[in-house]
């Protein structure tokens, strides 16, 4: 099914002319270095293709021939490769192996077209490589250094020699013909299009899978023995039989989709996500954009993309086609020398509007005028990480995250789990993990009611809640009251009862309430503003009279009431920051 699809994109992507994908027999690949010939085949000079890109430079991608599968042996890529590859020059201690390869490199001409200039001009350079004329260019040192790829262009040709007109078209027809049925490569039913087709026996890599190998990895892979089906012995590919085309087509779709540029991928936690659709749709366009950190220049991106989203299936705006129109979400992770897949989803690009707006909906909460209203997946995962930093994220729970949201499931218990964590380790209910143990508790609540009616469980509001009566919540709401209350009793105090009492307010609230409530009388008598201190004073009764005295200071406090604790603790706090209505402010103070 994923191998399907991913072939089905390619020949979407390839069938359209401004967005072609590379043709069957050939790659994009970044080439850093040029060496320019004359018509005779003498050096010229060494074209420097990077360009600034941030604090490191980037080399301009360029359409080559198909490289080969790398392993240990010596295989050399057609017309480009590495410098040890093309020059012959030692780059990591190995003389005789650079032998090797630079002649493997230099006999892989004999496939091309000899009467064309290019690679007349290109055997005539390899024949005797100058290398005194290329020890004087300023970027030679760097290439020793560094074995860069290189590839050949003649200096008065606009292309590179490997994309000269009788080159690609010579590379096309071998790769149409090479799956004739004369041929004695082994044959087979491709398990992608279901033809009988050559089988690929080592399929091309896939690189841009965050924490894999640099070099590339594959899904499709046996290496050992005990992998290998029975009389498949060292055939490897057989015992996924996949057509060259087919397996071209996949790995040339995933490769374009994981790449720098590619605008269909985002990082969530662990798992390199890609998405597309079966045809152009506005959410594989806007799709990045509502999980990611805005850009600089533009931080009002995302924002906008949720609004416009929320548009679109509040108002019924979306297109009659976006209701059969198939979407697809790829989770990629790092496996050793393997890609596994982290999750894989698939629905309609309705299914997927409404249940985003769902999420952004779920997160909703009362916040400050300097947060953003539609916090990012990556700053949402972020708050439950230690430091905040992205390499704290607990492996799959961003994975589990995004399929829970993509399919309309229940968060993960360990996403709640972990922002109490936080909280309890840090003292700080942030706006990001308020929004996230919203979620969490509203989505189960809905899912209790689905299942059962009686369901005891309320969804939380978006503000603070003065009918809730779930103890939970008004703990916290009196611990905020509390925690007011000596604040303004002692201005300028550098720790409060949150940075003491917290941890054990919210999960054994009767271990420590009734000594703050003592507490706070002593509190209340210290404010000079008696006004302020009788409004105090009634916001905690008001509390209180719901929780049934001290008999609602519960021994212990389950994990989802922990969470309704810390939005009710969230909440009264934004309360007490809020502007009000004058008429309002004796209730609410």
């Amino acid at each position: 099914m994923i191998l399907q699809e991913l072939a089905r994109y390619y020949e979407r992507k390839a069938a359209d002319a401004e967005t072609a994908l590379a043709p069957e027999g050939f790659e994009l690949k970044e080439i850093p270095f040029v060496i320019v010939l004359d018509d005779k085949g003498k050096f010229v000079q060494i074209e420097d293709t990077r360009t600034p890109d941030g604090k490191k430079k980037r080399a301009r991608s360029f359409l080559v021939p198909q490289g080969v599968k790398k392993t240990s042996g010596v295989a050399a890529n057609l017309l480009w490769d590495t410098a040890e590859y093309v020059l012959g020059i030692d780059t990591k201690g190995k003389p005789d192996r650079v032998v090797l390869q630079h002649a493997e490199f230099v006999e892989r001409l004999a496939e091309l077209p000899a009467d064309d200039p290019g690679v007349c001009a290109v055997k005539a350079f390899l024949a005797d490589v100058p290398l005194t004329l290329l020890e004087q260019e300023a970027s030679w040192e760097e290439i020793q250094a560094t074995n860069p790829n290189l590839t050949f262009q003649l200096v008065h040709d606009t292309e590179l020699v490997c994309a000269r007109t009788a080159i690609v078209e010579a590379l096309l027809a071998k790769a149409s013909g090479s799956d004739d049925e004369t041929s004695t490569a082994v044959r087979g039913i491709c398990l992608v299009s279901g033809e009988d087709a050559e089988i690929q026996r080592l399929h091309p890599s896939i690189k841009g899978v965050w924490g894999a190998q640099s070099s590339g990895a594959n899904i499709v892979s046996f290496n050992l023995r005990a992998f290998e089906s029975y009389g498949k012995e060292q055939r490897q590919g057989e015992n996924a039989p996949v057509g060259k085309r087919a397996a071209f087509a996949y790995t040339t779709a995933l490769n374009t989709l994981l790449g720098k540029d590619s605008t269909q991928r985002i990082q969530v936690g662990e798992a390199s996500t890609i998405f597309w659709s079966e045809k152009e749709s506005f959410l594989e366009g806007s799709f990045a954009s509502l999980w990611g950190e805005p850009p600089k220049d533009d931080p009002d991106k995302g924002t906008n993309a949720v609004k416009a989203l929320y548009e679109s299936v509040k108002q019924g705006s979306l297109n009659v086609s976006d209701a059969t129109t198939q979407f697809f979400v790829l989770g990629l992770a790092p496996n050793a020398a393997r890609i596994s897949i982290r999750f894989w989803l698939t629905g309609t690009v309705h299914q997927f509007s409404e249940r985003i707006v769902e999420h952004f909906d779920d997160i909703a909460i009362d916040r400050a005028p300097y947060d953003p209203p539609y916090p990012s997946l990556f700053r949402l995962l972020a708050s439950t990480a230690l430091q905040g930093k992205a390499e704290n994220i607990p492996p799959s729970l961003g994975g589990d995250t995004m399929r829970a949201i993509l399919s309309g499931l229940p968060y993960p218990e360990t996403l709640l789990l972990c922002a109490l964590r936080r909280i309890r380790a840090e003292r700080e209910v942030s706006y990001s993990r308020a929004a996230l143990i919203k979620a969490c508790i509203n989505r189960k609540a809905r899912r209790s009611k689905l299942a059962d009616d009686s369901a005891p469980e309320e969804e939380l509001k978006v503000s603070l809640d003065l009918a809730n009566t779930n103890v939970g919540y008004r703990l916290g709401r009196l611990f905020a009251a509390l925690e007011k209350v000596q604040e303004e009793a002692s201005p300028g105090l550098n720790a409060t009862v949150r940075d003491r009492f917290y941890g054990a307010a919210s999960s054994t609230p009767v271990t420590v309430f009734s000594n703050l409530i003592k507490l706070s009388k002593h509190h209340l008598a210290k404010i000079e503003n008696r006004g302020r201190a009788v409004n105090l004073e009634k916001l905690l009764g008001e509390i209180t009279d719901a929780l049934d005295g001290d008999k609602g200071f519960t021994p212990h406090l389950s994990i989802a009431d922990q969470g309704r604790f810390a939005i009710g603790y969230y909440h009264q706090k934004q309360a007490f920051y809020a502007k009000k209505p004058e008429a309002a402010e004796g209730e609410q103070a």
